[in-house]
């Protein structure tokens, strides 16, 4: 672990960590590091993150102890809906400018800055800026992804133009510049968030949009505001666990966790075939479950239902310990790609900060002469007839980008693991390595996690770090099993952890080694 009294900004990305521990060496707030971090990251990984992306934080305050969530994910366009593209005889989300729903991450930025920002405005983009315009060093992790991507960047010109210099994505240790996105970053940074909902930016995305046949309009801009929201939360033996409510995925983390607590924890380590069972089990029905979320202000979401310890003992006693299930049907709750990043200051407030583009590189369209990409969140949205997450115009898809955190009395932790779907069942692997086996945010972090696309079927892919004897114990219990890379990014994420002890006021950093980033401390200045 990183430890020190100081602040910590820990990213996927060194330069970024770098960038908001110089914020904190300012004198600013854990939000104004984590603002600047974010900004970093967009320019450095622009296939996972930026300004065309959507937003979730939860934010810590150390002083009162109370937490803050922002929803900062946008809706679709008015004009698309799921009749619009069924019309055109689609029977899924397109790829390309029908994926694109509002990005909410800069109004997200500009609203956390307001109320928890202490440095101007402008000073948090300097590092993003120049970066940009003259150039970084691109690293090992990003540029797998950016190589496995050239086929679908030479499919928008435009992408194909800012993206492929020369005709191919950059090598390790390439120099690339986006001086474009760099001159979005000035204008962002100078008029603020305005200009990207209602000025030139805005201007720029709408006549995009229109070239390639979306339906984006300027109000759909200009009418975007993120929401403030209470974060939810349960209780894994002692340790209170929170995540963001609906629309994002992170109540299937905390029904997972409810599950889990029903049964006991195996002994020793987490690495045995009983424990490694009872958590893909648990996962696959808190993922069924996933079917009843949407956005909440167009249908009824049933999150007490769904967090209720008695349901959870419920759907508990349908795991068989030795016998995979590989027909998981949802329960019948009582109704009433990525990047993230957290970030400590001095004082202990913490922020838990996640940011997405979703798919690689998004939808794949850049915003002419501004070098930034749309996301294609819309790609969760469903054009299913009753579904809680059809597809409508004004309306915000399911997501799966989600900030944690847990407590329990002096111990504070800010955590999060990117990842797509992956996100919810790797926030409660960490929180079991932590509660259950005792490991250190460091540890609990870069211990080896399993994966699994959907609650359906036997098949599970696991880091080839598990034992043999483990893995032999799956596959009689009937577990189809694909051993993957010892550390395997693409697969199982890349996450961030930061823990705050709030009696001896230091700070614990871990920053997950199947990224290219690091915990990195504030500096004595």
């Amino acid at each position: 672990m990183v430890i020190t009294q100081q602040g910590i900004a820990a990213t996927s990305q060194t330069l970024a960590s770098q960038a908001g521990a110089q914020m904190l060496a300012r004198g600013g707030s854990a939000v104004d590091a984590a603002i600047a971090a974010n900004a970093v990251l967009g320019v450095v990984e622009p296939m996972m993150n930026g300004i065309g992306g959507d937003l979730f934080v939860i934010y810590w305050d150390a002083k009162s102890g109370k937490l803050t969530g922002l929803n900062a994910s946008g809706p679709a366009p008015r004009g698309l809906s799921a009749d619009f593209l069924t019309k055109q005889g689609f029977q899924s989300i397109p790829d390309g400018i029908h994926s694109v729903t509002v990005p909410g991450a800069v109004d997200g930025w500009a609203k956390m800055h307001a109320r928890f920002g202490k440095l101007p405005w402008r000073d948090l983009f300097q590092a993003a800026i120049a970066y940009a315009e003259e150039g970084f060093p691109v690293t090992e992790d990003a540029q797998r992804y950016w190589a496995g991507s050239a086929g679908s960047l030479r499919a928008q010109p435009e992408s194909a133009r800012v993206y492929l210099p020369g005709g191919r994505a950059p090598k390790v240790g390439d120099i690339f510049k986006n001086p474009e996105m760099g001159r979005a970053l000035r204008v962002i940074a100078e008029k603020g968030r305005d200009a990207f909902y209602k000025g030139e930016i805005a201007d720029a995305i709408l006549k995009t949009s229109k070239s390639l046949g979306g339906t984006m309009t300027a109000e759909d801009l200009s009418a975007f505001s993120s929401e403030w929201v209470d974060p939810i939360s349960s209780e894994y033996r002692g340790w209170r666990v929170y995540e963001l409510p609906p629309n994002s995925q992170g109540i299937a983390a905390l029904e997972m966790l409810n599950i889990m607590e029903a049964i006991p924890a195996g002994k020793g380590s987490p690495y045995t075939a009983y424990e490694l069972h009872r958590r893909i089990e648990a996962m696959k029905l808190a993922y069924s479950d996933l079917r009843y979320n949407g956005d909440p202000r167009f249908g009824d979401i049933p999150v007490r239902g769904l967090l209720s310890k008695d349901y959870a003992r419920k759907r508990a006693a349908a795991i068989d310990s030795a016998k995979a299930n590989c027909a998981v049907a949802a329960g019948t709750p009582v109704f009433g790609e990525t990047t993230y990043l957290t970030t400590v200051d001095k004082d202990g407030n913490i922020a838990s900060w996640i940011q997405s583009l979703y798919d690689y590189f998004g939808s794949g369209v850049t915003v002419e002469g501004l070098g930034f990409l749309l996301h294609d969140r819309g790609k969760n949205f469903t054009l299913a007839r009753g579904s809680p997450n059809v597809l409508a115009g004004g309306k915000r898809p399911s997501h799966t980008i989600i900030p944690g955190f847990m407590e329990k009395g002096d111990q504070h932790i800010g955590f999060g693991i990117m990842g797509g779907s992956n996100q919810a069942m790797a926030h409660a692997q960490f929180v079991s390595n932590v509660v259950d086996y005792g490991m250190n945010v460091q540890q609990a972090m870069e211990a080896a996690r399993f994966r699994k696309n959907g609650a359906p079927g036997c098949d599970v892919r696991i880091e080839g770090r598990v034992p043999a004897a483990a893995i032999q114990g799956l596959k009689q219990r009937g577990h189809q099993v694909q051993l993957i890379g010892e550390y395997d990014s693409a697969a199982t994420g890349r996450g961030q952890a930061i823990l705050y002890n709030s009696t001896t006021k230091t700070k614990f950093g871990g920053s997950d080694p199947r990224a290219d980033g690091a915990a990195v401390p504030e500096p004595i200045r």
